[in-house]
């Protein structure tokens, strides 16, 4: 058992990581317990297999299909005597004959050597150094070949992981064999040389590619529990590369989806951009809400979701996505505020129904607090930028605006800088919700009409005040007129 736990030397290891290590450990003795087999171990190092080497003729990626900057990039590298490849998604997405959408370089260089070749580079992160080279409004994202995380031995390799084995800092270095290993899926682990032509593929990413199937290099618990985003990633790739995830791959994701949850706020914002804003919403939220990954991002909306998903709030957040990976196509702009807040109007909608029938409040009243208390309960988990949660608001309280419809009001509310936004947000809920339908198309028509014609509409806008806007009726017995006692006159 001492070999097990310190294979290295104590110094070399962080107590996080011998944490780690025993909490493996009594995994895998409990597995043989309760189950009566022995647990597959959970390897350090995934085994890979040798390294595939295809030549020019034997691939269809060609340098006019890669960026001139990246190619810039790749050689630069190569003449100072680095390793260098293109990898990852461009290299995954040129293979499909997709453009890509980026494209990121792997070399042996340290994010030290790399600033010192290009005066245009800028380092980030902390969980694991990136060098970014900027041209203009491009940036090639270059990482050095990362190193297994337990092989710690001197200061240019740094790691610590959590109790639950979750990867904290990641400034590993090792070659490019070991940094195949640590890639996440056999369809990333490929790379491109731009020195002579080649493909190297050392995971079986190729095979993978071509029967369309979606595998985790190691063992995936183990790989979900260093980064849980991994589990997110898993179904963002199945959806837009049309490919299956593979049993082995998806067996761990519905247990271990509540460790997102220490996930980063902030990175989590960044995970659902590119989950909900890449033009295939609707099959990644169907994909997340099956492997219990969309309860942990948006744990409010857990009591709405029915076993058939076909409430009014699941059919409204349906069609938003539709309308959201419908404008992407178009290349039509698709904004964070428009998108939450769709996710979240059933949360709203719900929790202002409690708070006026609990408390008593006024409508408006009870609205506006739920407001608060919604988006305060969602930026605990995913941190949406203020400037986003500030139109999020407007769009929610103008809903409300948009039911006066006598005076100025509805000069006004158009006059509001997200009244467009706010507007469609109103013929998207008339499209699933009763009751709103003569609504949104009297605004349809004022919207559309010219400014003389609209007072008529104002005319002819339905007298009922908006809900909660009607004064309590006051029931208490108004005193008697006092009368003057007789005689007052005479006196």
């Amino acid at each position: 058992m001492g070999r097990y736990f310190f294979g290295l030397p104590s110094t070399e290891l962080s107590r996080c990581t011998i944490f780690s290590q025993i909490a493996n450990f009594c995994r895998k003795v409990l597995g043989k317990e309760e189950g009566g087999v022995q647990m597959d171990s959970e390897p350090q190092a995934p085994v890979i297999h040798e390294r595939r080497i295809l030549s020019r003729d034997e691939h269809s990626i060609s340098r006019k299909e890669i960026s001139e900057n990246a190619l810039k990039v790749l050689y630069r590298l190569n003449k100072a005597g680095y390793e260098a490849y293109l990898v990852g998604g461009g290299v995954r997405d040129l293979l499909l004959g997709q453009t890509p959408k980026d494209f990121d370089i792997a070399t042996e260089a340290t994010p030290e050597q790399i600033k010192a070749l290009f005066g245009n580079c800028r380092l980030i992160g902390r969980r694991f150094r990136l060098a970014h080279i900027v041209f203009g409004r491009d940036v090639i994202e270059v990482a050095t070949f990362r190193g297994h995380h337990h092989q710690v031995n001197n200061s240019r390799h740094i790691s610590a992981q959590s109790e639950e084995g979750m990867l904290l800092r990641d400034n590993v270095y090792g070659t490019i064999e070991e940094d195949a290993e640590r890639r996440d899926f056999t369809v990333n682990a490929l790379y491109y040389s731009a020195k002579d032509f080649t493909l190297h593929d050392f995971a079986g990413g190729l095979e993978d590619l071509h029967a369309r199937r979606l595998e985790l290099i190691g063992d995936p618990e183990t790989r979900y529990r260093e980064d849980p985003v991994r589990m997110l990633r898993a179904v963002r790739f199945a959806v837009k590369l049309d490919m299956s995830i593979s049993p082995r791959t998806a067996m761990p994701i519905h247990e271990l989806a509540p460790l997102l949850q220490d996930i980063p706020a902030a990175r989590l914002f960044e995970e659902t951009l590119k989950l909900f804003l890449a033009g295939h919403a609707l099959g990644t939220y169907r994909m997340l809400r099956e492997y219990n990954l969309f309860q942990q991002l948006f744990p409010q909306l857990t009591a709405l979701l029915t076993p058939n998903g076909d409430s009014v709030y699941e059919r409204f957040i349906e069609q938003a996505l539709i309308d959201t990976d419908a404008r992407v196509r178009d290349d039509k702009r698709v904004t964070p505020a428009f998108l939450y807040a769709a996710l979240l109007w059933g949360c709203v909608e719900r929790r202002a129904r409690e708070l006026e029938n609990e408390s008593g409040l006024p409508w408006h009243d009870a609205f506006m607090m739920a407001v608060n208390e919604v988006l305060d309960n969602q930026t605990r988990v995913i941190a949406v930028p203020r400037r986003f949660t500030t139109d999020i608001r407007d769009i929610w309280a103008l809903q409300l605006r948009m039911t006066r419809r006598q005076g100025r009001h509805p000069e006004r509310a158009m006059e509001h800088p997200k009244f467009r936004a706010a507007y469609d947000f109103l013929l998207l809920r008339s499209r699933v919700e009763r009751g709103i339908g003569e609504l949104s198309s009297w605004w349809e028509r004022y919207v559309e009409s010219a400014p003389e014609s609209r007072m008529q509409l104002q005319k002819s806008a339905s007298r009922d005040e908006p809900r909660g806007e009607k004064k309590p009726r006051n029931n208490r017995r108004r005193r008697p007129r006092r009368r003057k006692p007789s005689g007052a006159q005479s006196a």
